[in-house]
């Protein structure tokens, strides 16, 4: 929530209104006085970092009745302000609007009392409003993501992550309660990135006689070697009967039935706590600034509009409408039409399910499809966090499919080498939570051994291909589509799935892996920061790694809330330089006391870290003083993070279908055979939708010397960052959200909502 305040507060600044903090919410609205106060440049620093919201927050009954609004009208009109920002969930935006609606209404009765001049009404005439959602629970239909909810999911999976090493130790199941008293999405998503053995959500109450199912499939789990189970229970989840299931009644059902050792585990209020995330951070910034434009776009007659984001894209949607579809999942549930329900919370929501019952459920033998058909899973390049969630995801999906899945180690140069092996169900056990690549990976490219890997695909009769990884991936998937001219063995489906932290691949918004060091760069540039606190001025010159790609850098610093970054994409020269140190030194003389700059490891070659670090330290002297770190291979490794985890097993997921429907279309007289464009693709999240593109149609939008795509869309985001550090810089608002309508369930393409 603060780093949507700081947004709004700055981008306010920036188009020249005066902004105002309403301390306390509605009530302080209702109280006034000291409540709402004007905000300054300077109210809103270093607060990125901090959790929860600094303005403060409160249920208030005041508002509720119409003497409160009364009040809280009167205090507005007092200071002149007509224009409200509303951060919260669907019960503090149905309030806005309401009191929206009764506006004029107010004013009159206002004027009527004497407290107010008849002119007023006039000068006020109309309430502007626009939303924000704030809500760990994901519960608000019409938004992918809201506010919070990826940190929430932060702090399960460190949870979860930790209890793991325990329950391994003692072999112990454990039952995990998250909240989410209407809406399983925190359950789900944890169960789906922890690849939890149950998991029980309000929207979906299990079947009767769930509870010896449940039992049978946590002995089966145990019985294939493995040392623990989780549970993942939503606070509110409920049975076919409206009955509660609680986290001990589901301890006690496993004791009873298996004697397993059972703890119970309750999180609470943790879940809301703690420090935001990148993804947090960089929503609520994009929404934030978002907001601050729909507002100024309002008239009297356009509806309240709620800025959200669906895929990578924000859009503004009429907030009634989605507070209605809000209620009709409630209503759903209460009248035991689940499936409408788990369909009105979303395409993100019911991929969400799909994917894990997928996954978490392993069919019978006998149930599955027989296709024959043998599929060959590699990483290649670097590693990146989230790789081996999509490994998993590929087998299992695979062998779900009816086929035979195989697992190359150590990139290409071990496929020539005969390192394969067949991977079975149990073979990627708790695979979704480590980082790195459990395979191996090298980054060398198939043309030097294309010989020895097409002798191996006969060998072993492999019939498709799924490639994770980064750029040498897709060089790879170039060189393969090549050699089909030579080699038949290559005349078989290929897919690609984007996996690097630099998320510098063509054809797509987003690469696994990247989310994790965006985390990792923001977390240390954190603790950085706060080495300074209570010393004087200080300015840290931080580099970043991404080869050519500027992504990490920029969207890093905007999560840290970065003064300036330099990227290679942005060509910079020593008068840039001059102007930043400059910039830099008037604030600090005002109103900060530490200083980001976030510089790309290729930015420049001879504008080098320590070029920069003692241009800032010369021209600073007397005002600041410079330290400088280069954050290296920190960025590469570490746990992956929920975004990764949940990214990487749903495009793995839709990867594999791909590759099922390929292999039967082009499967004639015995053998496959395929040597289309579209039977060699990367699959990449592309503003809204997932998209499967042929690699070959990408060459041209890619820049191989760099290896960057040619066109990037986060480079947009940079004058975002250069408003939020108090530049005076041009905005570009064609790519701002249109109003659109709440669709019950967008089209089919419209599927990056897979993605969150």
């Amino acid at each position: 929530m603060n780093a949507a305040v700081r947004a709004v507060v700055r981008m306010g600044l920036y188009v020249g209104a005066k902004v105002y903090f309403i301390h306390e919410g509605y009530q302080g609205m209702v109280d006034g006085g000291e409540n709402i106060r004007e905000a300054k440049w300077e109210s809103v620093s270093s607060m990125l970092q901090v959790g929860g919201t600094v303005i403060g927050s409160a249920r208030c009954k005041d508002f509720r009745t119409h003497e409160g609004r009364l009040k809280a009208a009167l205090n507005l009109v007092q200071r002149g302000i007509t224009n409200l920002c509303v951060i919260g969930g669907d019960g503090s935006l149905t309030g806005a609007n309401l009191f929206r609606e009764e506006w004029s209404g107010l004013l009159a009765e206002l004027v009527e009392q004497g407290a107010l001049e008849a002119d007023a009404v006039q000068q006020y005439s109309a309430l502007h409003i626009v939303g924000m959602v704030g809500s760990i629970d994901n519960d608000f239909c019409g938004t992918d993501m809201t506010i919070g909810t990826d940190s929430a999911l932060h702090r399960i999976i460190e949870v979860v992550d930790a209890i793991m090493t325990t329950a391994q130790s003692h072999q112990r199941t454990f039952v995990l309660e998250v909240m989410g008293r209407h809406c399983g999405y925190l359950a789900l998503v944890s169960a789906l990135a922890c690849g939890a053995d149950w998991v029980l959500i309000p929207e979906m109450p299990p079947e009767d006689g769930w509870e010896e199912k449940m039992c049978q499939k946590l002995s089966a789990t145990r019985s294939r070697g493995s040392r623990l189970n989780i549970i993942i229970v939503a606070e509110g989840a409920l049975d076919r009967h409206g009955k509660a299931i609680t986290s001990s009644y589901v301890k006690d059902l496993v004791v009873k039935c298996l004697g397993f050792d059972t703890r119970v585990t309750i999180l609470g209020h943790v879940q809301r706590g703690g420090t935001p995330s990148a993804f947090d951070r960089i929503l609520a910034s994009r929404i934030g600034v978002e907001a601050v434009l729909a507002l100024l776009e309002t008239t009297a007659n356009t509806p309240a509009c709620v800025v959200s984001l669906v895929g990578n894209q924000s859009v503004r949607v009429p907030l009634m409408e989605c507070v209605q579809m809000t209620q009709e999942v409630q209503k759903a549930m209460d009248g035991k039409r689940f499936e409408e329900a788990v369909k009105l919370r979303g395409r993100s929501f019911e991929n969400n399910l799909k994917t894990y019952k997928l996954l978490a459920h392993r069919k019978p033998e006998s149930e599955l499809p027989v296709s024959n058909f043998n599929v060959a899973v590699l990483n290649v390049g670097a590693p990146a966090a989230g790789m081996n969630a999509a490994v998993r995801s590929a087998v299992r999906v695979g062998i779900s499919e009816g086929h035979k899945m195989f697992a190359v180690s150590d990139g290409f140069e071990g496929f020539s080498k005969g390192q394969i092996r067949e991977f079975k169900w149990a073979d990627v056990g708790g695979w979704t939570g480590q980082g790195g690549s459990l395979l191996g990976t090298k980054r060398t490219l198939p043309a030097k051994h294309v010989e020895k890997i097409a002798e191996q695909m006969r060998k072993h009769n492999i019939n498709a291909l799924l490639i994770i990884g980064g750029f040498e991936a897709f060089e790879s998937l170039l060189q393969l589509f090549e050699a089909r001219g030579t080699y038949e063995e290559f005349c078989i489906p290929m897919c690609m799935l984007p996996s690097t932290i630099s998320n510098n691949i063509p054809g797509t918004d987003l690469s696994i892996g990247a989310d994790t060091a965006l985390n990792a760069i923001v977390e240390t540039c954190d603790r950085i920061k706060q080495s300074a606190s209570g010393t004087k001025r200080r300015v840290f010159i931080i580099e970043t790694m991404g080869g050519y790609c500027g992504y990490l850098a920029t969207v890093g610093g905007l999560a840290a809330g970065a003064d300036a970054a330099y990227i290679y994409e942005e060509p910079f020269d020593i008068r840039d330089l001059q102007a930043n140190v400059e910039h830099l030194t008037e604030k600090m003389k005002t109103s900060i006391q530490r200083g980001l700059v976030l510089r790309n490891e290729n930015s420049s070659e001879n504008y080098t870290t320590d070029f920069i670090y003692q241009l800032y330290s010369e021209e600073g002297k007397g005002v600041f003083d410079c330290r400088k770190n280069v954050l290296g291979h920190m960025q590469q490794g570490g746990a992956p993070s929920p975004f990764d985890r949940n990214f990487g097993t749903k495009i793995s997921a839709k990867a594999m279908q791909w590759i099922t429907k390929k292999l039967t279309e082009t499967f004639r007289q015995g053998r496959v055979f395929a040597n289309t464009e579209d039977t060699c693709c990367l699959l990449g999240m592309r503003r809204r939708a997932l998209v499967f593109q042929p690699v070959v149609q990408l060459t041209d939008d890619t820049d191989f010397v760099h290896r960057i795509p040619k066109e990037q869309w986060w480079l947009k985001l940079r004058p975002l960052m250069k408003i939020l550090a108090k530049y005076k810089t041009s905005y570009d608002v064609s790519d701002s959200g249109q109003l659109e309508h709440v669709v019950h369930n967008r089209p089919k393409e419209l599927d990056a909502s897979v993605a969150m």
